[in-house]
């Protein structure tokens, strides 16, 4: 048997049923309770399993009970989501010597950080060495010996060539570079090495950590950080 909608309590039909808040609704009839705007999966908010358009969702206050069963949902997905539980183990394991996940995203991300500074370092390094390699040699008092010693120019023609490929290759861009994302849902961080954002803004330099979380920069905000792969789509 058919079910009945949540609006009009007529018969949903299989080929326009919404499933959602705990009813069926027919596909118009799904729409905000105080302007009646039709709305989707994407940009509904509910408040005791009624639909509301962002602009009319019920301010909640603070009260004695603030544990509703949409929020507790919501609570309960966002955990999920930002893996914290699995995060407050690695941290209780940290320091005993041993860990059953050492290989764990956030490690990845920053052990890349630590590459990328010491690659940047050591060219510094080699780009000092080089440019004093390049001074002309000190000239000896014995006037003598200077007629057996090389010009400079025959000195340094063997070293010029060796240093053009790495920096061909400190200045090469990572390979993640422009990939651009918008936010299709708002997100509030909820550990301190993600960020925060709200629906429509851009995402910046984004670098893919695994199937659930991305890491990238907030073009608002400019605020960089860990953030969740499903409330993001490319651009």
């Amino acid at each position: 048997m058919n079910p009945l909608c949540g609006r009009c309590n007529r018969v949903v039909y299989p080929t326009e049923k919404v499933n959602c808040l705990d009813k069926y609704w027919h596909k118009g009839c799904f729409s905000c309770e105080i302007c009646k705007m039709t709305l989707n999966m994407k940009n509904y908010k509910g408040f005791e399993k009624r639909p509301y358009c962002n602009a009319h969702y019920p301010k909640s206050h603070f009260t004695c009970v603030a544990d509703t069963p949409e929020n507790i949902r919501l609570k309960h997905q966002s955990r999920m989501q930002s893996q914290v539980l699995y995060k407050e183990e690695f941290e209780k394991n940290k320091g005993k010597g041993f860990s059953m996940v050492a290989d764990t995203p956030e490690m990845q991300r920053i052990k890349q950080t630590q590459n990328i500074i010491s690659n940047i370092k050591y060219h510094e390094e080699f780009e000092k060495s080089r440019m004093g390699g390049e001074a002309p040699p000190h000239q000896p008092s014995n006037p003598a010996s200077a007629v057996y010693q090389p010009p400079a120019a025959s000195q340094n023609y063997q070293y010029d060539p060796a240093p053009e490929p790495v920096r061909q290759a400190a200045a090469a861009p990572p390979p993640s570079a422009g990939k651009r994302y918008r936010a299709v849902y708002d997100y509030s961080a909820a550990d301190e090495d993600e960020v925060s954002f709200v629906e429509g803004d851009m995402i910046v330099d984004v670098q893919q950590i695994d199937e659930g979380w991305m890491y990238g920069r907030v073009e608002r905000t400019g605020q960089q950080g860990m953030l969740p792969a499903n409330y993001v789509e490319a651009i």
